[in-house]
């Protein structure tokens, strides 16, 4: 062979590996691309997911979506650890909080910009990554989307605590009054709404497939469960009827500006109540029983002569919502005999009604400044007009408990009076008046929603509303309601059932985290 054979040969032998060397380093880049490819995917149809969700929520009526939502999301989170679930938990938070809260913006956005909006919503998705991030450790174990939807009560139940009480906004059982979900209220009320859902959508996509097989079908068994209740939701008055009229002064649509408008408020809701009583007079409307004011319509003392005339012409007992001795009261305002028995704010709003970190708080809340309001320490209940009212205001109505120990101690009728003037011409009013809509169900009580510029409703115990105004109009609404005395059983246990779901997710983590260290230990070292 030649020098210039060997020459040749040797640049082959050379020149092959590397060519194998590219060839190895560009499969390598095509699976990294394809990777990234796969996970923005991901992140792509958490974020679809999210924004799915929120469109299941009222003033929209498609309830179903909740599910191919929770569908999508159990998808996504197959096969990812802890920190990449934790990633798409928080897409999927935030792209349903940032539509969903989109009322904050109209709010607080012409004085605060969009900050405030956007930190709430990210600091709610927190909460959908944390418990994200805890799915891989429940996904190994037998039935492992019960264990991830007890994940997402455990969720909102942290939500409704921390921090500074808790911003229960949003919960996936508010988004479901339309649908036959909803039934499931009368059992275990919102958390256990919730769970369904989520156990219905999580079910389905994990086990589609095989649902021929008998062992998998009850991935539809809370759908059919919510069915069969059907005969437990009565509307039928058991200790009567009373008629009750709203009283809707309405708000200038200023935003902040109705700080300074305190007499406007008042004014209108004389003026309208004034109205009513001639109606009633003419006979144009039934005489009520019993007239409810929105909240805040007013502020007034132990004497107030123009409020003493104003029901004097009415002749019957007003619920007067009313900022009183430094607490937001609903007060029992009699003919003849003036101010009565009142009920006290209990849950207050952070950063509006009591202010923490107030040197932050300056930041994104005009009220930074404002001295705290007295929280109430008593469940809402008044004796008046022959009836037992169970109250609720406002906020009030996003926690379970509020109305709950109302009707433990006998409330046959519940009132949510509320102002929902600040928020413009967003969805909050509606997604609130969602909220007394499955109180309705949950205790079995009609549910008479009184808000300053709307929307106040009527709503029957069964969810259904019966009547309710527009938003940003006076307006007034004389309907009869049943009065109910008949405990369901999310009434007396709801509570309890609402720790059993969150215990039973604590403990899932926690057999999660065993099996995992478990399996972690080699197999000679655990003899």
């Amino acid at each position: 062979m030649s020098r210039a054979d060997l020459a040749e040969a040797g640049a082959a032998r050379e020149s092959r590996p590397r060519w194998a060397g590219l060839a190895r380093h560009g499969a390598a880049g095509a699976r990294d691309s394809s990777s990234r490819l796969a996970g923005l995917a991901r992140y792509g149809a958490a974020a679809l997911a999210g924004a799915g969700l929120a469109l299941s929520f009222p003033p929209r009526t498609p309830w179903w979506l909740a599910v191919p939502a929770f569908m999508v999301l159990w998808l996504v989170l197959k096969g990812a650890g802890a920190r990449r679930s934790a990633g798409l938990g928080f897409v999927f938070g935030l792209a349903f909080f940032l539509p969903h809260l989109r009322w904050i913006q109209h709010f607080l956005g012409n004085d605060f910009g969009p900050s405030p909006w956007l930190v709430l919503s990210a600091l709610m998705a927190l909460f959908i990554s944390g418990v994200c991030a805890l799915v891989p450790l429940v996904a190994k174990l037998p039935a492992a989307p019960v264990w991830a939807a007890l994940l997402f009560v455990l969720q909102e139940t942290a939500r409704g605590l921390i921090p500074f009480n808790g911003f229960p906004w949003g919960r996936v059982a508010f988004g479901q009054v339309d649908g036959p979900f909803a039934r499931l209220a009368v059992i275990g009320g919102a958390p256990l709404v919730t769970f369904a859902v989520v156990v219905t959508g999580f079910g389905l996509a994990a086990w589609l497939p095989r649902l021929r097989e008998w062992r998998h079908g009850w991935a539809v068994l809370p759908f059919v469960a919510a069915l069969a209740l059907g005969p437990l939701i009565s509307v039928e008055p058991q200790n009567g009827q009373r008629t009750v009229a709203v009283v809707q002064g309405n708000a200038p649509d200023i935003g902040l500006g109705l700080l300074s408008a305190r007499d406007t408020l008042r004014n209108n809701h004389l003026r309208k109540t004034s109205e009513l009583a001639a109606l009633v007079r003419g006979g144009a409307l039934p005489k009520p029983d019993l007239v409810v004011w929105p909240e805040s319509a007013t502020n007034t003392r132990a004497k107030d002569p123009v409020l003493d005339h104003a029901v004097n012409e009415l002749g019957v007992p007003v619920l007067v919502s009313a900022l009183r001795n430094n607490e937001n009261s609903v007060i029992a305002w009699h003919p003849d005999t003036g101010p009565g028995e009142s009920y006290a704010k209990q849950e207050l709003v952070p950063f509006a009604e009591h202010i923490p970190l107030r040197p932050l708080a300056r930041l994104f809340t005009p009220f930074a400044d404002q001295p705290d309001l007295n929280a109430g320490t008593e469940p809402g209940l008044l004796n008046v007009a022959g009836t037992q009212v169970g109250l609720g205001i406002c906020y009030e109505v996003a926690y379970d408990y509020v109305l709950r120990e109302s009707a433990q101690k006998g409330a046959q009728l519940l009132v949510v009076p509320t102002n929902n003037a600040w928020y413009g011409r967003g969805e909050m009013t509606y997604q609130q008046l969602a909220m007394a809509r499955l109180r309705a169900v949950e205790h079995g009580r009609a549910v008479v929603v009184a808000a300053i510029s709307g929307v106040s409703a009527v709503v029957r115990p069964d969810g259904s509303v019966v009547q309710s105004t527009g938003m940003f109009t006076d307006d007034l609404m004389v309907d009869s309601v049943p009065l109910r005395s008949d405990i369901t059983f999310a009434t007396r246990w709801g509570g309890a059932i609402h720790v059993l779901l969150t215990g039973a997710a604590f403990a899932a983590c926690l057999v999660g985290l065993w099996a995992r260290r478990r399996t972690a230990v080699p197999e000679s070292y655990r003899h």
